[in-house]
């Protein structure tokens, strides 16, 4: 699962601070020695890793786990909180935005004599958490990919098929099938669709596409799947790059149409936006808009709600020729001053074992980062009567789909606060996109260029 990340590090001063003067001294609350503390985020994921914690301490008498549960917004601000305190857990879920700050801190426990095999995982998973050291700090999890959710009454009533959904593509000339496809399912206040002559932009009822926001610095469920299809990439590596590319002629061109569907009035308006209040789903779920861009974690929350009979399609195939989407994966990382390390090690790797992840993939809440998870996660969700192929085939198919990362670098929160009220800017207050240059410029000096 990966949610988008909200929350800078802002006591990253102070836990160097600690560190260096050795504060920081280990030791999780009300854990003992036979105690192995694990940290997650997602509600969702705990009766999964409560199944595998029960096989673990079956397989290793004497052992056990607790396992901790937090929301997203108080999640790394307490687990910040916790390594300057001495309070860390032994085991944690990792973020790949996330894990480079902690291993530049010294906070983390390389992993390397877990003798984890890259090729064990989905590709590109477990290189995605090698350091620039070399080393090794986060053990695969689970992974995600972006799709097109709708709702399948007002793709019916717009007389519209799965088909022609499925088969959508775009460009920044006139945007293709899929703007089209986005202004015919915009509705305004007097029952004039988006393509239809009359139609009030300023009065929408329906829009065709849900808001997800700016999208900050990465854009995973909003602009990227354009971006990446355009063939534009955050950076100049694919890992630990040097310099970011918000300043691209193909980035701002995309950017640019991107939010001038809101202009026309196909896109919800920023506005419309609130995280956690107003997100993509509760869009789609209030009838306010026909189709969004979300995330596999997501898949769950819009087939469990009620009165709403949803679709997904693929993202739109772009300039390249080829479809693309963020795959992110997440990791579980081991804290450097783990009060039970010798019990964490063994943990994260019955984690990333297969067993484990064809234990969580069987509850059809996530994808696991095995090839056997993953597919233990597609037949849970069949069984639910879910079909998630479109989020599935752009990993296990490669022939019309491409995948890319989130962007892997030093000053990963600094990017974030820069890039993010410059892309606010130019959504809410109609900024221009070339103003994205000078932000770039500010991002790549604190990256040292």
């Amino acid at each position: 699962m990966r949610i988008r990340t909200r929350t800078v590090v802002a006591l990253t001063g102070v836990l160097a601070l600690s560190l260096v003067t050795g504060c920081a001294q280990g030791g999780a609350a009300g854990a003992g020695s036979n105690t192995v503390t694990y940290w997650l985020w997602d509600a969702n994921q705990m009766p999964a890793y409560q199944a595998c914690a029960k096989g673990f301490e079956k397989q290793n008498p004497g052992l056990k786990v607790k396992i901790t549960q937090m929301g997203w917004a108080d999640y790394w601000t307490k687990l910040t909180a916790s390594f300057i305190a001495g309070t860390e857990p032994d085991v944690f879920t990792d973020h790949i935005q996330k894990f480079g700050q902690f291993a530049d801190l010294n906070v983390l426990e390389p992993l390397d004599d877990l003798d984890i095999d890259d090729s064990a995982y989905q590709p590109g998973l477990a290189a995605n958490w090698t350091g620039q050291d070399g080393h090794r700090y986060g053990a695969p999890k689970d992974w995600d990919t972006v799709a097109l959710m709708y709702n399948k009454k007002m793709v019916k009533e717009a007389g519209l098929s799965a088909e022609e959904l499925n088969g959508l593509s775009w460009n920044t000339k006139d945007g293709g099938t899929f703007e089209k496809t986005i202004a015919h399912l915009t509705v305004d206040k007097n029952g004039k669709r988006g393509d239809e002559e009359g139609f009030d932009k300023n009065n929408v009822k329906v829009y065709g596409l849900a808001t997800g926001g700016a999208g900050d610095s990465d854009g995973q469920t909003t602009w990227s799947p354009f971006t990446g299809s355009a063939g534009w990439k955050y950076t100049d590596k694919a890992r630990w790059g040097s310099k970011y590319q918000y300043d691209s002629k193909t980035f701002q061109s995309v950017v640019d149409w991107y939010f001038g569907l809101a202009k026309k009035g196909y896109l919800a308006p920023f506005t419309d936006y609130t995280d956690g209040a107003n997100p993509a789903n509760a869009q789609v779920a209030s009838g306010r808009a026909a189709t969004s861009f979300d995330g596999a974690w997501m898949i769950s929350t819009y087939y469990d709600t009620k009165g709403l009979d949803v679709g997904t399609a693929p993202t739109p195939t772009g300039p390249t020729g080829k479809r693309a989407t963020m795959m992110n994966g997440l990791a579980d990382s081991i804290t450097k001053n783990a009060p039970n390390k010798a019990g964490a090690k063994k943990w994260v790797q019955y984690l990333a074992s297969n067993e484990c992840q064809k234990t969580v993939g069987s509850y059809g809440i996530v994808f696991p980062a095995t090839p056997d998870g993953t597919e233990a996660a597609v037949a849970a969700y069949k069984k639910k009567g879910i079909d998630v192929s479109a989020f599935t085939e752009p990993v296990t198919d490669k022939k019309d789909s491409t995948t890319f990362s989130f962007p892997i670098t030093d000053y990963a929160a600094d990017v974030y606060s820069l890039v993010r009220p410059a892309m606010q800017d130019v959504y809410a207050n109609g900024a221009p996109v070339s103003d994205l240059t000078k932000t770039n410029d500010q991002v790549n000096f604190i990256l040292g260029q």
